[in-house]
């Protein structure tokens, strides 16, 4: 079976190398097939199930936890991807922050774990803390590394080709994938939600878990990396320029500030925005348009954690024409 994908971002990568690995004859188009336009570039990679579904769509969160369950062996599968196992504390500042993150707790079933039992985890983190939880199952990737280590494993079958109308395209079936550019393409409601990041660098080790915290009603999340990165994140915003802005900044470091001072020498190595490709109901947009056309893109914040089971399920779909049950909440004729 001859497959063609539309879009080389970290879904339709990983939708290609699954396909290939089946025995299909697989040919990826992208714009830019060797550039970091995408929002996999942006992304810190949490995987993160509990803390992205707890008011989501209500079906998400099945999806969410199938794909974290396949982490830890798609990860060995791909080589090195600074997969890591630590796991996730939320931590909230002050009693404001932490009645709010209890609901999320409560949901996760997590235990709420005092602001020195935190810092017992995590000596690094500020004494103001009010209190925290620690989720073991929550991990984190690195998708810069996933990305390239998707490029290596799809070698020859990444073309350069913007590509403006599918029916243009030779193939048996076309999977679209192209994140922000699935709307034009298929008439899908797919809009940019922006997002503003930031990249820290210092000396090893002074963070070991992931940090998902809020501070003054601010919410950022610290991902540490083995040689000393911090990424810290991310805004959320409504709009489609690409302009990093003071406020943007002020607000991720001021909150990383308050609960890690020790941040505060580290360099500021990037400043990075990116747009996440959001649905209406923020949920993806997986399976069959038409007879030839299968879509899987509208990953909002879950692209890199959904990236596994999306692979897995449309591949499925592809080659058997059989729609996986998981899939029923997210086809595209929701829409």
């Amino acid at each position: 079976m001859r497959v063609a994908i539309v879009g080389g971002g970290i879904i339709g990568l990983a939708v290609g190398r699954e396909l290939l690995l089946r025995g299909a004859d697989v040919t990826v188009y992208d714009p830019a097939p060797e550039g970091t336009g995408g929002a996999w570039h942006v992304a810190a990679g949490m995987l993160a199930p509990g803390g992205e579904s707890a008011f989501e769509f209500p079906f998400l969160e099945p999806l969410l936890e199938a794909s974290n369950a396949l982490w830890p062996s798609y990860a060995s599968s791909l080589g090195d991807v600074g997969y890591d196992e630590a796991g996730t504390l939320s931590v909230a500042l002050t009693a404001d922050d932490l009645a709010e993150a209890k609901r999320e707790w409560q949901h996760q079933k997590l235990t709420t774990l005092t602001g020195s039992q935190v810092r017992d985890r995590e000596p690094s983190l500020s004494p103001r803390i009010r209190a925290g939880a620690y989720s073991p199952t929550e991990r984190q990737v690195d998708p810069r590394k996933v990305v390239a280590a998707l490029r290596f494993a799809l070698d020859g079958r990444v073309a350069l080709k913007h590509v403006t109308d599918i029916s243009e395209i030779s193939a048996d079936t076309v999977v679209v994938a192209a994140g922000l550019g699935t709307a034009a393409l298929t008439g899908l409601p797919i809009r940019p939600v922006k997002g503003q990041v930031l990249r820290l660098r210092g000396e090893p080790g002074l963070l070991r878990h992931v940090i998902d915290g809020a501070a003054d009603g601010r919410h950022v999340y610290l991902v540490p990396r083995a040689d000393g990165e911090v990424v810290v994140g991310a805004t959320q915003e409504e709009r489609s320029d690409r302009a990093v802005t003071a406020g943007g900044v002020h607000d991720l470091l001021r909150a990383a500030l308050d609960l890690v001072p020790g941040l505060s020498e580290h360099e500021i190595i990037e400043l990075t925005v990116g747009h996440r490709p959001g649905t209406p109901d923020n949920a993806p947009i997986l399976g069959r348009l038409d007879d030839r056309t299968v879509v899987a893109a509208g990953h909002h914040r879950n692209g890199v954690l959904l990236a596994p089971i999306t692979a897995r399920l449309i591949a499925d779909l592809v080659l058997t024409g059989a729609a996986d049950p998981l899939l029923d909440a997210f086809t595209p004729g929701r829409f």
